[in-house]
């Protein structure tokens, strides 16, 4: 692997445990209004709901502000609910931060990249709520900058969203920049049209069919093992 100084990681997913940590907050949030009697459905519904909204803001073609209130009001509206979708928008946002759960060999990475290199995190998201995950998950203490998509204006995989991140780098290079996330679209698709090199951590073990990643790991301790970072 040829040498890099700047690395650029994806949070949800990538770093955090966003799955496990959104499960924790989703329970969190139906016990403050006493629905958690029919949970699995509850939340497979928000699931499959919130998923499409994020593709669509990923899209431009919703706000952050219509995203985190209309998954509740269309939950809401499916099994009959009668609670304040802002409201609870709102206690379930709050709960994010203090259900952080981080992937396995996460700070061990950032603590050896960061010894020679610049480490940034680029996510889509809530700047609030993610600067807080960050500073709880102790990620914030290993990273020299962080780029959020709401503080850009514009969300990954949009180019401008990585023009807004060069910005941040010291001494800016595409031949020496590597992103490693774990979504295709935002996070792969984005780095390549930008033009520097992507690794994506395809923990689910997909494949696709004409792949433009440069390298592949299923794990973040494969990513040690391509820098050859394991003993150092």
């Amino acid at each position: 692997m040829k040498k890099y100084d700047t690395f650029l990681f994806d949070l949800d997913d990538t770093l955090l445990n966003f799955k496990a940590s959104e499960e924790l907050s989703f329970k969190k949030t139906m016990e403050s209004i006493n629905q958690t009697s029919m949970f699995e459905d509850l939340f497979d519904y928000y699931k499959r709901e919130n998923k499409k909204l994020w593709d669509s803001f990923d899209r431009g073609e919703v706000s952050k502000d219509l995203l985190k209130v209309k998954r509740f009001q269309l939950l809401f509206d499916q099994f009959n609910i009668k609670s304040d979708p802002h409201e609870v928008s709102e206690y379930y946002l709050n709960s994010l931060p203090e259900t952080v759960v981080l992937l396995k060999d996460a700070l061990t990475l950032l603590e050896k990249l960061k010894s020679f290199a610049q480490v940034g995190i680029i996510t889509n998201g809530i700047e609030y709520i993610q600067k807080r995950r960050l500073a709880v998950s102790g990620i914030d203490k290993l990273v020299d900058f962080i780029c959020v998509s709401e503080a850009c204006g514009y969300a990954k995989p949009d180019i401008r969203f990585f023009e807004y991140t060069a910005l941040n780098i010291k001494d800016f290079s595409k031949k020496t920049t590597l992103i490693i996330g774990d979504r295709y679209e935002a996070d792969i698709l984005g780095g390549y049209n930008f033009g520097i090199d992507t690794c994506w951590y395809n923990h689910e073990g997909f494949s696709k069919d004409k792949p433009i990643h440069t390298f592949e790991i299923n794990n973040l301790n494969e990513l040690l093992k391509l820098l050859n970072l394991n003993e150092a």
